[in-house]
């Protein structure tokens, strides 16, 4: 195995409660120091929430190896359709964690543990309630989704334990920390600029730059895609701008003619949608197919290079905004994604995978600073600035990301590619 890699397996009757369709209330002999299947990849074990019953663990110093780790989870998709997003800040995390121990920065070695949240809110509370059960386990790289951010956050702020979000972008998410109704500390933080921000932006550009005046305005029905959606129907109305149609791709569509449909409205010139990436390569497919010219410009939930695998060459030409900046055009990301390939040899990193990096330094960093434990290391984030990849990074009150910069992209299928617009 290599360094940073062990796992520790004793014996022990453990009481475990899930919500929702998994409800079950019994008692499980299980591993309480490591159960899951070992990927190999950067010491990260996976677990998920139907098969983790060793994270609820009643008795660890039964099985405390002297040698043992302290553990980041790291709560992500890595199955269904957003897997490959998951997977690829997974990969990140790891590569942070291998580089802090092969540093010797840290008295103790740090590994990460793997949780599947399969893009459910539902399935992200479960998760949570399995992290927040594991003592070793001193914060959370994730959630991806905002829906499960929101959802597993209200969990964690009871621990409480940090939570650092590489992509949920909805308001909400960080906004009702502030609320007297949360109930208990305020845990999450996030690295990437809000809807409200992007929305705005990408109409601000569309009415602006692009002197588009009528719009459609699509959403998958998500917190993130609907508030995506909101932000950009209300900026660009403020602008004189008009929406001619409305209408819902639900995530996990197949059948979407009727929002097509909603697409042939006299005089219409362009399509936002607020979404991820399957359903915007179902939508750009269906107007290819109906030779509809008409623009399309959606989130940074669709730009990743799977939304080529999905519309083909119909996504050539597609807006699609980013909040933050592209990995590429970081000046210090140079070593990252050399590392990141050198690491991993695929295409390089996915567009939210620098920042999974950097959630998992500044992780790292607080607890050089202050020690593997819970309290502290919450502290320590909140007042952190961490001088990484995306400059100097610190969060307001709410847990947001203060630098707020958003960029504009446009598709390029011949080498699956994103370039900066101006």
């Amino acid at each position: 195995m290599k360094p940073g890699i062990q796992l520790y397996w004793c014996a022990l009757s453990v009481k475990v409660e899930l919500t929702g369709p998994r409800r079950r209330l019994g008692s499980f002999l299980a591993g309480a120091c490591g159960i899951g299947n070992s990927a190999g990849a950067g010491g990260t074990h996976l677990l998920t929430a139907g098969a983790v019953v060793s994270a609820l663990a009643l008795g660890w110093a039964g099985c405390v190896s002297r040698r043992q780790a302290v553990r980041i989870a790291v709560a992500l998709p890595l199955t269904g359709d957003l897997g490959s997003e998951g997977a690829g800040l997974r990969r990140a995390v790891d590569l942070a964690l291998e580089e802090a121990n092969a540093s010797g920065k840290l008295p103790f070695r740090v590994e990460a543990v793997a949780f599947d949240d399969r893009a459910d809110p539902e399935e992200a509370r479960n998760v949570a309630n399995l992290v927040v059960a594991d003592p070793r386990i001193v914060a959370v790289v994730g959630h991806y989704s905002s829906d499960c951010s929101a959802s597993a956050s209200q969990v964690y702020a009871r621990a409480p334990l940090a939570m650092i979000s590489p992509a949920s972008t909805n308001p909400e998410v960080t906004r009702r920390q502030l609320r007297p109704d949360w109930p208990g500390a305020r845990v999450v933080f996030r690295l990437v600029p809000t809807d409200d921000l992007q929305g705005s932006f990408a109409a601000e550009y569309l009415r602006g730059r692009l002197r588009q005046e009528r719009m459609a305005v699509l959403h998958d029905g998500t917190l993130y895609g609907q508030g995506l959606a909101e932000e950009f129907r209300r900026t660009f109305r403020r602008l004189g701008g008009k929406v001619l149609a409305e209408a819902v791709v639900k995530v996990g569509s197949r059948d979407i003619s009727a929002a097509l449909e909603s697409l042939q409205a006299p005089g219409l010139q362009g399509v936002f949608f607020g979404g991820r990436y399957p359903e915007a390569g179902l939508i750009l497919r269906g107007l290819s197919r109906l030779r509809l010219r008409l623009l399309f410009c959606s989130g940074d939930g669709a730009r990743t290079p799977v939304l080529f695998d999905v519309a083909g060459g119909s996504a050539d030409g597609a807006y699609l905004t980013t909040a933050g900046a592209p990995v590429e055009t970081l000046p210090g990301a140079r070593d990252f994604i050399g590392a990141y390939r050198a690491r991993w040899g695929d295409e390089g990193p996915r567009p939210f995978d620098h920042y999974g990096y950097e959630a998992a330094r500044i992780i790292l960093e607080a607890l050089q600073a202050v020690g593997p434990e819970r309290a502290r290391v919450l502290k320590a984030v909140r007042r952190t600035r961490h001088a990484g990849l995306l400059g100097v990074t610190s969060f307001d009150e709410k847990g947001d990301v203060r630098s707020r910069r958003i960029a504009m992209t446009r598709a390029r299928s011949a080498d699956r590619s994103f370039p900066v617009v101006p």
